[in-house]
Parts: C-alpha cells; sequence; structure tokens
C-alpha cells in the first residue's frame, strides 16, 4: 500500500484488514478517545495529514505543542519502518503545508473576534454570568444594535455597560429591570477576563471563514493549528472560543448536502471542556451543531479521554471512533469504560470491555461507517505510523513556516475603528460642555466662604499697614521740616552779618584803588 493515502479515504491503520475511514462519510464526524500517552496525539496528526493530503482543510487545537510537527518530514526508526512494513505501507517522510494561529499572537497568527460576533449568549458563558446577569448583558446588545454602536473590543462593551447603567431609569421602562449593581458585576467579571489576556482575542481584523479553507499550490489542504498551550490556562476561555468558531462555521457556510469529502475537518482537542458546566441553552445549541453542520460539509472530531466525557445526544451523532486504552481504577473510572465499550458493534471474536483495558500503545478498537453510513464491526486495529515529525517543530522551523504563511501581514496588525467606545466618550464629552455648571456643592460652599473671610481680614491687615506706613512717613516728613526751620532761624542772622562784611571791604578797596590813580 501506498504512503499516500486511497481517494476513498484514510488508512487509519490494520486489524484483520485495513481500517479506512471514507472522505465521503467524514462529516458524519468522529470520536478519537483514550487515557494520557496512549497515542490520542498521533491518532490526530494521522487523521489531519490524511485530510490535507486530499486536499480538505483541517484547523485543529495544539494542546502539547506536538502536533506542531506535522509540518516537518518525519525521520522514521526502525521499529516505525517494521510496522509499517507489517501494514503493507510505504512511509515516505512527508510534510503537511501549516498555518499557525495563536489567540496571543505569540507562536502563530492571531485570531479575532468581535464581541458582536461571540454574542450574548457564548459572552455570558465566558463570564460565569447568571440569568439574570445575562439579562441585562442582551439588554446592552439590544441598546448597543438600536443605536447603530458597533461592539468589537472589550473597551465597547465596558462603556455599553456603563451607559446602560447610566440610563436604567429610562431603559428599565423600555426592557426590564436595569441594576447598576448587576451592571458593577459584570464589569467586575470583565475585568477578570481581561487580565486573563482575553483582550487578544477581541478586536479587529476579525477571522475570516475562508482563511481557514485554504489548499495549497499543489491541491493541499492547509492544517490550520491553534497554539493552545497557554490558552489553556483559561479553559473557559479555549472551549467558548472553539464553540463559537463551530457555530460561525455552521452560520455561515451554505448547504452542500453529503459531499465526495469535506469542505472542513474541525478536531477539538480536550473536548470535556466544552461540556464542563454547560448550560442547557448552550448543550441546545451544540446539539444543533453537530447535528446539522454535516450539511454545510463540515467534520467535527472530538478528542478526548473517555467517551462519557461527552453527553449522550452529541455522542450518538459520531459515527466514526478511534477508542485507545482505558484505566479503569475506580467507580466511575469502571462506569466510563462499560459506557465506551457499549457504545461499539459488538465484535464476536472478543470482549470489547476486556480488550479496551489491554490495548497497548499505538493500538485502538476503530469502528468507522461503511459508504451506506452504518458503523462498521469494531476491530482492534495497529494504528498507523505517521509520514511527518512525531514530536513538536522548533521555534526555527515554526517561525520560517510562519515568513511564507499565506495570511501573513493580515491579522498581525490590530485595528481599531470607531465604536461604541469612541462615540459614547465624545457624546459624554460634549454633554459635559454643553451642560451648565452645577451648583456649589456645600464642602464647596464652605470653602468658599472661608476663601472670603481669608480674604477679608487680608484685605484689612493690608488697610492698616499702610496706614502705619503713611503716619510714619507723616512723622519723619514732619521732623524734617522741623530741623529746617532750626537751622534757617540761626544761619540767616550769620550769612547776613557776613555779608555785608565783606561787601564793605569790596567796597573801600575799590575806593581805595581809585584815589591812588588819580
Amino acid at each position: 500500500m501506498a504512503d499516500t493515502n486511497t481517494p476513498a479515504g484514510a488508512f487509519v491503520g490494520k486489524a484483520t484488514q485495513p481500517e479506512i475511514l471514507l472522505y465521503s462519510r467524514a462529516n458524519r464526524h468522529g470520536l478519537v478517545a483514550g487515557a494520557t500517552g496512549t497515542g490520542k496525539t498521533i491518532t490526530l496528526q494521522i487523521l489531519a495529514q490524511a485530510f490535507s493530503d486530499a486536499g480538505v482543510p483541517v484547523f485543529a487545537a495544539d494542546i502539547k505543542g506536538d502536533l506542531s510537527g506535522v509540518s516537518q518530514p518525519g525521520a522514521p526508526n526502525d521499529k516505525l519502518i517494521e510496522r509499517a512494513k507489517s501494514m503493507d505501507l510505504d512511509l515516505t517522510p512527508a510534510a503537511a503545508p501549516v498555518i499557525f494561529w495563536d489567540l496571543y499572537g505569540q507562536k502563530g497568527h492571531p485570531i479575532r473576534a468581535t464581541i458582536s460576533e461571540m454574542g450574548p449568549l457564548l459572552l455570558a458563558r465566558l463570564l460565569e454570568l447568571n440569568d439574570v446577569q445575562e439579562g441585562v448583558l442582551n439588554i446592552a446588545f439590544a441598546v448597543a444594535d438600536k443605536e447603530g454602536l458597533l461592539l468589537l473590543d472589550l473597551n465597547d462593551l465596558r462603556a455599553m455597560l456603563n451607559h446602560i447603567s447610566e440610563n436604567a431609569k429610562d431603559l428599565s421602562q423600555v426592557y426590564g429591570q436595569v441594576s447598576p449593581t448587576t451592571v458593577a458585576t459584570i464589569l467586575r467579571n470583565l475585568l477578570t477576563l481581561e487580565n486573563q489576556g482575553a483582550a487578544h482575542f477581541f478586536g479587529e481584523p476579525a477571522l475570516r471563514l475562508e482563511d481557514l479553507m485554504r489548499t495549497n499550490i499543489a491541491g493541499k489542504g492547509y492544517i490550520n493549528i491553534l497554539a493552545s498551550d497557554r490558552l489553556m490556562q483559561n479553559p473557559k476561555l479555549y472551549s467558548t472560543f472553539l464553540l463559537w468558531l463551530m457555530s460561525e462555521l455552521f452560520e455561515e457556510l451554505p448547504e452542500v448536502g453529503d459531499p465526495e469529502k469535506p469542505r472542513l475537518v474541525f478536531f477539538f482537542d480536550e473536548a470535556h471542556l466544552l461540556f464542563n458546566e454547560l448550560s442547557p441553552a448552550l448543550l441546545q445549541k451544540i446539539e444543533q451543531v453537530v447535528r446539522l453542520i454535516r450539511s454545510k460539509g463540515v467534520g467535527i472530531y472530538f478528542i478526548t479521554q473517555n467517551p462519557a466525557d461527552i453527553p449522550d445526544t452529541v455522542l450518538g451523532q459520531l459515527g466514526n471512533r478511534v477508542q485507545h486504552a482505558l484505566r479503569a481504577y475506580t467507580p466511575s473510572e469502571q462506569k466510563g469504560l462499560k459506557a465506551a465499550a457499549d457504545s461499539f458493534r459488538e465484535n464476536p471474536a472478543f470482549k470489547t470491555i476486556d480488550v479496551l483495558q489491554q490495548l497497548g500503545t499505538g493500538e485502538a478498537l476503530v469502528s468507522l461507517l461503511d459508504p451506506k453510513g452504518i458503523p462498521n464491526i469494531c476491530d482492534r486495529t495497529m494504528i498507523r505510523p505517521p509520514s511527518s515529525r512525531m514530536g513538536p517543530a522548533t521555534d526555527q522551523e515554526r517561525a520560517d513556516i510562519m515568513a511564507k504563511s499565506p495570511v501573513g501581514g493580515v491579522y498581525d496588525a490590530l485595528k481599531d475603528r470607531e465604536s461604541a467606545y469612541e462615540i459614547l466618550s465624545a457624546r459624554m464629552a460634549k454633554a459635559q460642555a454643553d451642560a451648565p455648571p452645577p451648583p456649589p456643592s456645600t464642602a464647596e460652599k464652605e470653602a468658599a466662604k472661608a476663601a472670603a473671610q481669608a480674604a477679608k481680614l487680608e484685605e484689612r491687615q493690608r488697610v492698616a499697614d499702610e496706614k502705619a506706613r503713611l503716619a510714619e512717613q507723616k512723622a519723619k516728613d514732619k521732623a524734617a521740616a522741623q530741623t529746617m526751620k532750626t537751622v534757617t532761624s540761626v544761619a540767616v542772622p550769620i550769612i547776613r552779618s557776613i555779608g555785608i562784611a565783606v561787601v564793605g571791604q569790596l567796597m573801600r578797596g575799590m575806593m581805595g584803588n581809585a584815589k591812588r590813580r588819580r
């Protein structure tokens, strides 16, 4: 058997016969389950590369970073080559075309959605709101829609919540009770979400679904890998984002019925997180999406430890199943083991519940749909080795792939156009500028009174100081005048007598000189 998959389907592994996941039935969804370390990630890698080779784009969350190795050719060891020969498989190393994504923009292109696209139902789950708080959030969306205010990022949502709180009295008459206390609680939850890094996710440019559905020049589907190691630190954001993406695919893609191969395959790792603390409304939405999205040509594959992690209403719609080993040490685990065994068509050659505990790494019980859409009898299957690397891509390899990415430069820079935050801020500034000044408060009045009294005392002191200065100057002037008068009364007679004597002497001299000349 050649390393490339047959046109009809993906070669998963070999039991008594080859196990082929038919592309024409791949949109009937599937499940990859098993305990930690049993080979679920390798199975995911094999399926993703097989779909890519068939020209089917793939979206998958990479929890541990290992899935990134699908972007690099494999280097099979002797053990893998021997396993491939036992399956008549020509194991040729090959890489798949990959686009790396990251909500935080660190290990891939940023992925963003707007607040409006997320909607109040998913946001309420993300913010962990109760029914009353969710109702107020719905009012915020309704008012924003009525007033033509775009809700793009967390600043817009915060501004909108403050807006309805300030106008609670008027809005309550139209939409029902809007409690400022409830709004304050939502704002606190919003701050917590922002501190967890969710601000990176909300904004523009928002993700375009067509960028997840690309094929390369050779006709292979791109594998879109979401770096989720950091994202998993916030399980609510991780699961809500993937649920949003599923919902967007369901709402935007047209009906295509049952195509020869899917338009997109969506792998949801750590699927149990999606169903934790799920409200009835959201569970109903998930059931609807899983049931109807297959007619849009989308296959959804859940990856989890135990099938019991998934509600029966959803589990019943997963036709293609690869079940790796399960461990059962506690009563609850034994119950899950029995549920997993009962979900398969029984193979008369062995007891399913026993084999589930005996499977080794790289083995699985496999039951895939036949051409009529009927599940085959499960069989103990040796999973095929991958053609790509078993292990993560290096940082340099990741950077090289991103440098040649078909979406390079499209999402990397954040855009901030006018939306609710800017419009409401401008309204508030204009209202403050146009409004008459408010009457002074009691404290302001007391302060003004104290300032006036201080100014009055200061003026009195200034006048008193000026009077004292003038009186002092007047006394100085009077003393100077008296001194001058005294000096004059003494000096004038003396000057007069001196003057007379001098004149007389001058006259005698002049007269004497005249007589001698005669």
